[in-house]
């Protein structure tokens, strides 16, 4: 199995037949982000037997220019979001490491075998959200389960209560899940500061003889 393969699968399923219909339907009316090219982007740069770390989001960013079908990226042309700037503080803290971060391109993070995976691969241009009932849950949760059925050790990184909700997808003890507060503006100082996710998963990574992530970009 590969993600082409998963994505094949799950495109024949009654929920994406639907899901595609609504999509097709938003078009005719809204602007919709990402674009078609980059809507499974987090799948094309990571893939399947390469994944080392899953960082689990909510929802595709919502202005013009910023959503690149990755969780918390951005285009490098693109000013860094108020979350991923929170991120960057805590590899900065966690690692104790003065690094300056110029861009919020993660590439580099998926092409190392983070999947950077929103619960809903679209939404609708400024209402975010807009998405999130539409059947992308189901396409997403499928491939957590995917994921947890691996025999081989995957971390976990759930921030904020949406994606906490994932937990029970995961099931195999083999895998690590560490949670904590969102790194969003509101939350990052109610337990995601301090967390020291990057630091614990690469410790995990190397007990576990996988080649640890370069999380300074």
């Amino acid at each position: 199995m590969n993600w082409q393969e998963f994505i094949k699968l799950e495109m024949q399923k009654d929920y994406f037949h639907n899901l595609d219909d609504l999509l097709r339907e938003e078009e005719k009316k809204y602007t919709i982000y990402p674009s078609k090219d980059n809507i499974f982007k987090a799948f094309d740069l990571c893939p399947l037997d390469k994944v080392k770390v899953v960082i689990l989001g909510q929802d595709c960013y919502f202005n013009p220019g910023e959503a690149m079908g990755l969780a918390f990226s951005v285009p490098s042309t693109v000013s860094i979001p108020s979350s991923l700037r929170n991120i960057f503080t805590e590899i900065k803290t966690d690692l104790n490491f003065d690094h300056k971060f110029t861009h919020g391109d993660l590439i580099e993070w998926a092409k190392q075998g983070v999947l950077l995976l929103n619960s809903a691969l679209t939404v609708r241009k400024g209402e975010p959200g807009s998405h999130s009932k539409y059947g992308w849950w189901q396409f997403t949760d499928n491939a957590i389960k995917l994921l947890n059925s691996l025999e081989r050790p995957i971390v976990f990184l759930l921030w904020g209560a949406h994606a906490k909700s994932k937990t029970h997808l995961i099931t195999n003890e083999q895998h690590l899940v560490l949670q904590s507060a969102h790194p969003s503006g509101l939350s990052a100082h109610k337990g995601f500061f301090g967390n020291k996710h990057f630091s614990k998963t690469n410790d995990f990574l190397i007990k576990n003889n996988i080649e640890p992530i370069q999380w300074l970009i």
